[in-house]
């Protein structure tokens, strides 16, 4: 069995979400960053960790990627040009959606109060903005990002809209506010929401 640690109101969505979706038991220990339940399997002290055989795996896009090859489902084969695409769209997610709100975060409440920079939320928004333009574009025909199936980019990018609407990062273009929509509505991701009370 699988054990998750992290609360379920950070990356750690992730990672329960994909348990979720591919049926598989897990055990959920709800620590928070850089409490000594994370350090002693992570040094840098950040959410969430798989823990598998008692090996701790951290990243929650390593996690959810190795989890979805692992079980065979959630992603395209390696070595493939679907494959190529879909880690293209999940590497285009992780820089440009990601990367704004970990910065707004770290900005607000992360970094010592004394090196946040309060005005840098502005300019993040901008881009967050900008981007969902450069995605819809992307996105293909069907339900999910990639069209018929759905696959790791959708649940790194529906965790983002989710943090997205806790940081009031708006959500501007309709096809991405339709689809995100019908990704909150997902049975797995709801029962994971739960978890955050």
């Amino acid at each position: 069995m699988y054990t998750v640690i992290g609360r379920a109101n950070s990356r750690a969505t992730r990672v329960l979400w994909m348990l979720e979706e591919l049926g598989q038991p897990y055990e959920h220990v709800p620590a928070a960053p850089r409490s000594e339940g994370v350090v002693s399997f992570n040094p840098a002290g950040k959410v969430p960790v798989l823990i598998e055989d008692g090996t701790p795996i951290t990243d929650s896009t390593a996690i959810i990627q190795y989890l979805a090859d692992k079980h065979g489902a959630l992603t395209y084969k390696a070595g493939t040009v679907d494959r190529a695409r879909q880690d293209s769209l999940t590497q285009f997610l992780l820089d440009e959606f990601d990367a704004a709100l970990w910065m707004a975060a770290r900005h607000s409440f992360v970094l010592p109060e004394e090196l946040r920079q309060s005005a840098i939320k502005e300019s993040l928004i901008w881009e967050f903005t900008n981007s969902q333009k450069t995605l819809v574009h992307r996105m293909g025909e069907g339900p999910f990002l990639m069209g018929q199936t759905m696959t790791v980019p959708d649940i790194i990018l529906t965790h983002c809209g989710q943090w997205a609407r806790v940081a009031k990062f708006p959500i501007q273009e309709p096809r991405l506010s339709d689809y995100l929509e019908r990704m909150f509505e997902r049975p797995a991701l709801v029962k994971v929401i739960e978890l955050m009370g």
